[in-house]
């Protein structure tokens, strides 16, 4: 599996819409749609954290001193 982590928001984004324009050919093998499937939420996940991340920055630098 490839390490996500290293990889920056916009091309994890950017995989993430590939991943859904394929999903959304009505000509894929189930196999191919569950790893797509499977990668797509990986890829979710790894964003939602990092934008929880940045979220937590900006109230931090938000904070009143």
């Amino acid at each position: 599996m490839l390490q996500l982590e290293n990889i920056p928001f916009e091309e994890t984004l950017k995989r993430l819409q590939h991943i859904v324009e394929q999903m959304e050919d009505e000509h894929l093998d189930l196999e191919t749609s569950v790893s797509l499937y499977e990668e797509g939420v990986t890829l979710s996940k790894q964003c939602a954290a990092y934008l929880e991340s940045v979220k937590l920055r900006i109230e931090k630098v938000n904070q009143p001193d």
